[in-house]
C-alpha cells in the first residue's frame, strides 16, 4: 500500500513542474512588453516636445485694442441723380462703375419721349396762342380806329347843330327850336360815342391782356419742359471716378442687398444715381458696438488694415463719434445698438479707393511693464487660464492670472516669469490627435 502510494505522488510531480516554467515564461513575457511600453512612450514624449511650438514669456507694453470693420469713403463727393421735377424715368444711358470722366462728361441720361411730345404739343399751342394775340391786336387796332371815326362824326354833328342854332332874322322861331332839339341830341351821340369808345378800349385790352396771359402760361410750360429736356441729361460738375448707388426699390437679391443702378431702370424723381468721390482725400467709416463705446475717444490713434492692401498698414485718428446710436434691425434679436465713427487717414495714397473694406484696430489703452503671451498659449484647465512652461524635457501645467486680454496677445498679472518659454497650446494635444 505505502508503495502504491509513493508511486501515485511521483506520477504528479512533472506536470506541476511543467505550470510552474509556464508561469515564469509568461510573466518574462508581461515584463518584456511593459518596458518596451514605457520606452515607446518616452519616445512619443521625445517626439511631442520636438514638435510643440514654444514662445518666450517677454515684458513690454500691452496696447488694449477695439478692432472694428470699416469702409474707405471720401472726404467730399458730388452725388448725381433723378431731376425732382419729372416723374419716374428711364435710365437710357449709364456710365459703367469705376469708369474715371471729366467735367462735362455725360454720365446719366434718361429717356425723354414723353417730354419731347409735350415739348411738340406745346410749341403748336404756342403758334396758336400767339396767332390769336396778334389777331386781337389787329381786331383792337380797328375797333379803335371805327370808335375814333364815330367820334369824330359825332363831334362834326354837334358843331354844325350848333350852326343851325344861332338866331337869324330870316330864320323862323320854330326852326330855331328844331336845331336847339338837334344840338341836343348831337351833344348826346357825342357822349354816347366818348363812352363807347372807352369801353369798347377797355374790352379791347382785355381780351388782349387774356390772349396774352395764355400765351405766356404756354410759354413758361414751355421753357419748363425745355429746362426739363436739359435735365435729362446729367453732365459731370467735376473730374472723378463713377461709383454707382444702390436703387433701394429693387432690393433683395439672394442675401437681401441692394443691386446698383442700371441702363433700363426706372428711377424716382431726386434717386440718387451716381456719386462723384473727390479722391485727393479719404476717410474711414464704421460702426462701433455699444459695448466698446466707453473705451473710444476721439483722438485716439488707430493702424487700418486694407483687404486690397495687405501688405502695409496705414495710420489712423479716430475724428468723430455720433452722439447717438443707430438701432441695427439687420442683426439678430434684439437688435444691436451701434454708433457711426469716423477716422481720418494719417498716411494715405493713391492705392486707396472709395468702397475698400480694412479693419480698424483702436488702441484704446496702453499698459506698460506687462508679462506678454501669445494668446494661443493660454488654455482653460478646469475652467483655470493655464500655460505649460517648459521644464528641462517636459512641460508643467501652471495657472496664471489674466490682466487684460487680446486678440493676439494677453497680458498676465501672475503665474510666469519674464524668459521662461511656454508652450503654444496644450503639448499633450498632439499625442492624442490621432484618436480624438
Amino acid at each position: 500500500m505505502q508503495q502504491k502510494s509513493d508511486n501515485g505522488l511521483d506520477a504528479g510531480r512533472p506536470s506541476r513542474l511543467a505550470g510552474l516554467a509556464t508561469r515564469r515564461r509568461m510573466l518574462a513575457a508581461a515584463g518584456f512588453v511593459a518596458v518596451a511600453a514605457i520606452g515607446a512612450y518616452a519616445a512619443g514624449v521625445g517626439r511631442a516636445h520636438v514638435n510643440v511650438p514654444t514662445a518666450v514669456v517677454t515684458r513690454g507694453e500691452f496696447v488694449e485694442l477695439v478692432e472694428l470693420r470699416g469702409d474707405i469713403r471720401p472726404v467730399r463727393s458730388v452725388v448725381l441723380g433723378a431731376p425732382t421735377q419729372s416723374g419716374d424715368l428711364q435710365i437710357v444711358k449709364l456710365v459703367k462703375n469705376g469708369t474715371p470722366v471729366r467735367a462735362g462728361d455725360v454720365v446719366i441720361e434718361f429717356d425723354a419721349t414723353g417730354l419731347l411730345r409735350q415739348q411738340t404739343d406745346r410749341r403748336a399751342e404756342l403758334k396758336q396762342a400767339e396767332a390769336e394775340t396778334e389777331r386781337a391786336r389787329a381786331e383792337a387796332r380797328i375797333d379803335e380806329e371805327d370808335s375814333a371815326t364815330n367820334l369824330m362824326r359825332a363831334r362834326f354833328d354837334v358843331n354844325r347843330a350848333r350852326l343851325d342854332v344861332v338866331e337869324r332874322d330870316f330864320v323862323a322861331r320854330i326852326d330855331i327850336e328844331r336845331a336847339k332839339l338837334a344840338l341836343v341830341d348831337a351833344e348826346q351821340r357825342l357822349r354816347e360815342a366818348e363812352k363807347r369808345q372807352v369801353a369798347e378800349a377797355a374790352a379791347a385790352a382785355a381780351d388782349l391782356s387774356r390772349r396774352v396771359r395764355r400765351q405766356d402760361r404756354v410759354q413758361q410750360d414751355l421753357d419748363r419742359i425745355d429746362k426739363a429736356l436739359e435735365s435729362l441729361v446729367v453732365r459731370a460738375p467735376s473730374a472723378g471716378t463713377v461709383s454707382l448707388m444702390p436703387n433701394n426699390r429693387w432690393g433683395g437679391g439672394p442675401r437681401g442687398a441692394s443691386q446698383d443702378f442700371r441702363e433700363g431702370d426706372r428711377a424716382w424723381p431726386g434717386a440718387a444715381i451716381v456719386e462723384l468721390p473727390d479722391l485727393s482725400s479719404v476717410h474711414l467709416t464704421a460702426r462701433l458696438e455699444e459695448s466698446d463705446r466707453g473705451r473710444v475717444a476721439v483722438n485716439q490713434t488707430a493702424m487700418v488694415h486694407l483687404d486690397a492692401v495687405p501688405e502695409r498698414p496705414y495710420k489712423s485718428t479716430v475724428s468723430k463719434i455720433s452722439l447717438l446710436a443707430r438701432v441695427d434691425f439687420a442683426s439678430a434679436w434684439p437688435p444691436a445698438r451701434d454708433f457711426d465713427i469716423e477716422l481720418d487717414m494719417a498716411d494715405a495714397d493713391a492705392r486707396l479707393k472709395p468702397g475698400m473694406t480694412a479693419t480698424v484696430r483702436i488702441a484704446v489703452g496702453r499698459h506698460p511693464a506687462a508679462l506678454l503671451v501669445p494668446s494661443q498659449a493660454v488654455t482653460l484647465v478646469n475652467g483655470q487660464p493655464t500655460v505649460y512652461v517648459l521644464d528641462g524635457s517636459s512641460f508643467d501645467a501652471r495657472p496664471v492670472v489674466i490682466a487684460k486680454r487680446g486678440r493676439e496677445q494677453m497680458a498676465l498679472q501672475s503665474g510666469v516669469e519674464a524668459g521662461e518659454r511656454i508652450a503654444l497650446g496644450n503639448p499633450a494635444a498632439p499625442a492624442a490627435g490621432g484618436r480624438r
